[in-house]
């Protein structure tokens, strides 16, 4: 049984082939499969299940798909669930067959991606249904695995979160350096209003009352509170008074959500959901006499 939630958008096929096969040209190194080239005849089929070990939620379909397409011309894959799907332990989550040898070479890759990408997606579910009944929504931040950030803040969106900024270049987010080195909160904010372009949202760090008052002032729309306690951030909602988007981010733990979201923020982002979440246990099993 598996529960259908909404639709998140595709992963574009370039940025996902480009990814797998520098991880298959990393896996097979300059003398292929040994193991396989050893033990299985070329022409040898095999048919296997894509099964998930534990509940949790689906990432990431499209890299274990691309694994077995572009390993070489042989095997099919077909997938029984979607991205963003919750999974009871023993689902069945794809099925693979055609060229033994080929499967075996694309396996390790194909499950690494997915494992990893599930992995975030359920942690990043769980956050997110802490939330549940808040107005307040749970959003990543830069801190990923390098390389893998389009897939990681992908899996974030199957599990239910937002997504923070990708890139330095895609957003103005000024933090505490950038205040310090510009000369102020107004300095900085000035500075990049005057920057930047119609479509460029600018993002300010604040970690006091002050700052945010100074921020506002400014005219500045959207606003950070860092490492700000309960209580001062109840104070800072009351401040802006809806003159801002608030988001609270630092040392941001679950136990502590329902409390920051009682304050009446609109975002809180946390880098748990990236950098702490644990692998989801999916693994791939030949069905034997098929």
């Amino acid at each position: 049984m598996h529960i259908i939630t909404s639709p998140v958008a595709e992963l574009p096929r370039p940025l996902v082939d480009k990814a797998v096969l520098a991880a298959l040209e990393e896996d097979l190194g300059l003398a292929g499969d040994l193991t396989s080239q050893a033990t299985l005849p070329p022409q040898a089929t095999a048919a296997a299940v894509l099964s998930v070990r534990e509940a949790g939620v689906i990432a990431g379909l499209a890299l274990p798909a691309a694994a077995f397409r572009l390993i070489g011309d042989g095997l099919t894959f077909e997938a029984s669930v979607a991205d963003g799907d919750t999974v009871e332990a023993g689902t069945v989550v794809a099925r693979v067959w055609g060229n033994a040898r080929l499967m075996m070479m694309a396996e390790r890759v194909a499950l690494n991606f997915i494992n990893h990408l599930s992995g975030i997606a359920t942690l990043t579910r769980i956050y997110a249904r802490e939330l549940e009944g808040t107005s307040t929504r749970i959003c990543d931040t830069r801190k990923t695995t390098p390389g893998l950030r389009a897939f990681e803040k992908y899996a974030v969106r199957c599990g239910g979160g937002a997504n923070h900024r990708y890139a330095l270049d895609d957003a103005i987010l000024i933090k505490d350096n950038h205040i310090a080195v510009a000369g102020g909160v107004t300095a900085a904010f000035k500075a990049a209003r005057a920057f930047a372009g119609h479509l460029v949202a600018i993002e300010i760090e604040v970690e006091t009352l002050e700052q945010l008052e100074e921020a506002l002032a400014a005219g500045a729309k959207i606003v950070l509170l860092d490492n700000m306690d309960d209580a001062t951030l109840r104070k800072a909602v009351e401040l802006t008074a809806g003159r801002a988007t608030l988001e609270a981010s630092g040392g941001v733990k679950l136990e502590r959500l329902k409390a920051i979201a009682a304050t009446g923020v609109d975002y809180i982002s946390t880098s748990q959901i990236t950098m702490s979440a644990r692998p989801l246990d999916l693994g791939l099993d030949i069905e034997i006499g098929h």
